[in-house]
This record gives structure tokens, sequence and C-alpha cells, in this order.
């Protein structure tokens, strides 16, 4: 099947694996015509307190998650979809995923995890790793002291900095803390890849996570001797544990098994797409996939990705990776580890009862209430600025030791008043990883906004004026799961490449919010005060947050 030959009533299907859902659309392949959708939440959420089997509280900093939930939304919400489209599974001619990244499983050599082994059921290293997980910072600590020292030529491609969410520090976590899960682990899999072994039946590891999150670069992984270094136990490791052949994005990592069709209800046999990050396959769902354009996905986190045509070695990016987004560029990856969530810690525990009450007459939300309020003031008549560190920083910084900041809070001081400033934040951070990025050499010329938070018109205009760039917006409420979908109609040869898919499929609303002028002139202002308190705390001006941190740590465990 080529471009010319495509039947117009052909579909994908697309799943985008979420922290906290999984969402699957029914996409026409000849147009991107969005014709059915459904959500299935996580039954478990994120285990972030107790473990489930046990009741036992988890250490700070942890995140995990229940791998079955993952199998729960190809069982409701595919069905689903291809119910809401109206169409017949028998359309359906191929079905890609993407998912949340770095999310790591641990499990046997048939790709059974190791949380449903009975010997492990009460161990927390058994469980799924989510990439919310912080715990292994001190392991990421001793990589990039140890990658300095040994002036490890893979380290520039990550900013400089390996992060602690990542493959290889949550790997060294569970060897040290857990040998016996270690020991047990045959295979250390994204679940960008797990999840396509439930639908294939057979493991295939993606180059975009490989590269991104493993730290794979022209061609090899760190060396053996850099491993041994940090642990003799180790060295190994990726030999062991990690080492795979690769599979490039779009292309075809296997056909949908028997099992995997009576729970999706689609024929068995159709093509299934080489797994992918959620970040990585909006981009060419927004027509994004020229340089210079930056995609921010805006939801509980955000992720920064775009092409570029040169290599560069930008401070503080997550990673680059040689056709990571699109075969013929380089991309580029950068983010924040709070956004969305930073507003819905706010809502949840720190607006008071009257303004939840206030909502609730009104038949809104309390997101709505305090943007409808802060969109009355002034750039600056709070008199806050703060740093948008409450889940660490990710980009430029890559620091899950660090904290977040209010400044100038006063007795006069309101609900709305701290909720603009953290808006604000969200987008002082944004600015620093577009600022970083072009003083490196790779330009950002336009600013694409994906993800829930597009909602928010007041976020969006904040987010143009602190950046002076004009903001496009995806055409696609479901970016991640229309990328998934264009990846499954190459798959199935239904489009030559991903920039053919995108040129029919993709959708993108240009210069939807432009620069104000005048806030562009106030908001400098506050942005001067955001990077004096973000190298203070950030570049070693003052090491106060790592120290309360380990005072929490402390005090819990004595607790414990």
């Amino acid at each position: 099947m080529t471009d010319e030959t495509i039947d117009s009533d052909a579909c994908a299907v697309g799943i985008d694996f979420g922290t906290l859902s999984g969402r699957a659309v029914v996409v026409r392949v000849r147009d991107g015509a969005e014709l059915g959708t459904a959500v299935h939440d996580y039954r478990h959420g994120v285990v972030d307190r107790v473990l489930p089997a046990t009741g036992r509280p988890l250490p700070p900093e942890w995140a995990l998650q229940i791998p079955a939930d993952y199998v729960g939304v190809l069982r409701a919400a595919v069905p689903q979809a291809v119910e809401a489209a109206g169409i017949s599974p028998t359309q359906v001619i191929g079905i890609g995923t993407d998912f949340t990244a770095c999310t790591m499983v641990p499990v046997t050599d048939d790709g059974t995890p190791l949380c449903e082994l009975r010997e492990f059921t009460e161990n927390p290293h058994a469980y799924v790793k989510l990439w919310r997980h912080h715990a292994a910072q001190p392991q990421a600590d001793r990589i990039n002291e140890l990658a300095r020292d040994r002036k490890e030529p893979w380290l520039p491609r990550y900013g400089g900095l390996i992060s602690s969410e990542w493959e290889f520090a949550k790997g060294l976590e569970i060897l040290e803390e857990a040998p016996e899960v270690y020991e047990a682990m045959a295979h250390w899999v994204e679940a960008a890849d797990w999840i396509v072994w439930q639908l294939t039946g057979r493991y295939t590891r993606n180059a975009c996570t490989a590269g991104y999150k493993g730290i794979h670069q022209d061609g090899a992984y760190p060396s053996e001797d850099f491993l041994a270094e940090l642990n003799p136990a180790f060295a190994t490791f990726v030999a062991d544990k990690l080492d795979h052949p690769l599979s490039t994005l779009g292309d075809r990592a296997g056909s949908l098994t028997a099992e995997a069709a009576a729970w999706t209800g689609l024929p068995a046999g159709i093509a299934v797409a080489v797994g992918n990050v959620d970040a990585h396959v909006t981009a060419p769902a927004a027509q994004a996939v020229e340089p210079g354009q930056m995609v921010a996905i805006m939801g509980t986190s955000t992720c920064h990705v775009m092409s570029g045509a040169v290599l560069r070695e930008v401070p503080g990016m997550c990673g680059v990776v040689d056709g990571g987004i699109v075969p013929g560029l380089w991309g580029y990856e950068a983010g924040q580890s709070g956004v969305g969530d930073i507003f819905a810690w706010f809502v949840r525990n720190l607006v008071p009862p009257a303004c939840h009450d206030q909502a609730r007459e009104r038949g809104i939300t309390v997101h709505e209430l305090l943007t409808e309020l802060a969109a009355g003031q002034a750039v600056g008549e709070h008199g806050l600025v703060a740093l948008d560190w409450h889940s660490g920083n990710r980009s430029v910084l890559v620091d899950h030791e660090l904290s977040g900041v209010v400044v100038g809070q006063t007795l006069a001081t309101s609900a709305e008043d701290i909720y603009r400033a953290l808006l604000e934040a969200t987008a002082f951070g944004t600015r620093v990883i577009i600022d970083t990025f072009t003083d490196a050499g790779v330009p950002v010329t336009e600013l694409v906004i994906a993800g829930g938070l597009t909602k928010n018109e007041l976020l969006m205009q904040i987010y143009a004026d602190v950046t002076d760039l004009p903001l496009s917006v995806i055409g696609s409420a479901q970016g991640p799961a229309l990328g998934s979908a264009m990846h499954a109609a190459v798959a199935a040869g239904a489009h030559a490449d991903i920039r053919a898919a995108a040129a029919a499929m993709g959708s993108v609303r240009r210069n939807v919010f432009t620069p104000i002028p005048g806030n562009v002139e106030a908001y400098e202002r506050l942005f001067l005060e955001y990077q004096e308190l973000h190298d203070h705390f950030g570049r070693g001006g003052n090491d106060v947050m790592r120290r309360l941190r380990r005072l929490r740590r402390e005090a819990l465990e004595g607790k414990n």
C-alpha cells in the first residue's frame, strides 16, 4: 500500500500511555480525521505513597506503577474508541503506541514483570519505575562525576548531565538496593517497548529511548570498564540486562497476536509499529518536522523536542539523537519535570476552601476560577516570582534534589497571586531552555504547543509574552495518540515515511497567540529576577534545597 493506493476507509489506532491514564484514538490514514477516542484510567494510578501489595510506606522520591494497568488500556480504551468511531475493526490496518519515558520495567526472559512473580510482589524494586521516580539521584550523581573525571565522549550529548530518571541510574539503584531483583531481571525494558512486546509477542528495542534515555551514542553504550568503576557488579549491565538490536521509528515491530487481538477487538496480524516516546511522536502530529520548530508537550510535565540540521552540545539538554524524531535530522530533547502537576498540587493542597466553594457554586473548576482572577492582573501586580522546581529540574540543571520557591509573599498575597506566579514560573523555565538552545547554536524560531494545557488561554499568552515568540497550537486534542497512529500508518505501508504521514495526517494552527509588546517588556524584568534565583539555588550559590531534602529523608527514615 502506498500514498497513491490508500484505501479511503483504512484507519490506524494510536495509543498514548500517559502518567495517569491511557488514551486510544482511531484515525483515518488518508487525511488524519480523528473518528473516535476513549480514555482508560490506570486502576492504581501512580504508586508513590504505599505499596499496594504490602501497605508499607514508600521512601521519598519514589514513583511506581503496576504493569497490568497498561494492559487494561488495551482491553478497555481500544474497543471503546473503535466503537465510538463507528467503524468495523477490519478497517484498522495498524496500531502504534507511545509511552512516558524513562519508565522502566524489570522482566523475565519472556517479558513477565518481576512484580507479578510471587517471590517479588512485596519488593518495590520489582515494579515499574515511572519517569517521575527520582530516588536514584545518588546513583546519577556518581555517574556524572565519573563521566566528567574520565571525560566520557557521550556526556556532552546529554548536556553534561545524566538524569536520575534514566535507564542507567535506575538500573544501578536496583543493583545496589535490591541485588536479588537485579539478579532475577533478564531484561531492563522501557515501558514503550514492553507494551509492544505484549502486542506482538516479541521484544523490540526502539532507537529513540535507547538514544535519549539509554546513553546509546554512535553505535555504543558506556563501556564495561566505566560501569565497573561505578560498581564491579554493574560491569556487565549492558550485555546482561540492556543490549538488544535497535529498531527504527516507524518500522513494523511485528504483527498483532491472537491474544492481543482478543484484548483489543482488532484483527490479528495487522501491523504494530515500533514503540516511541509521547513527546517525540507529537512533533510530526503537529507538522513540526523542520529545524527550528520546537514542540512543547504540556501536561503534568513538559517535554520540549525539536529537530536540527546540525549537531551541537546544548548544556542541560536531555539528549540529542541522530534521527531521534524524523530521519535525516538531529532530534533534540529538553524538559520540565513539573508543570501541570504544580498547578494541581497548589489547588489540591493550598487553595482555601472559600475558592473551592465559589467555583462549585459557579459550576466551574478551581483552575478556571483562579485563571479568571489572575487574568485581571497586570504583569508584576502580584509582587511575586517563583521557581518551578516542585518536582526537581530536568533542564537545564538536571537536578531532582531542587525544590519549589515562591518569593515575595505577604499577608495580602492571594491564591490567584500565587497561581499566576506558578504559571509564570513554568514559562520562565521554558524561556531558560529556549535561550540555552539558541546560545548553543540551535535557534528556536517557532514554539508549537500540544497537550491538555493548551485550553488555558492565559497560560498560553504568558508563554508567548515570556518567550517573545508566536505560539502555534497543534490541531489535535490528543497529539501523542495521533502521532502514534501516524507511525502505525507508516508501519502498515499506508505512507512512505513519517514526513509523508505528517503532511497528510498532521495539523497545526499557526500563530494563535502572539507576544504583546508591553507584556514582553514587563516580563523581561521579572525574568531577570527568576534568573537570579535560578542560578543562586541551582548553580551552587546556596545548597539549602539539597540539605532540606536530606533532612526530610533522615526524619522519615527515623519514623520508620
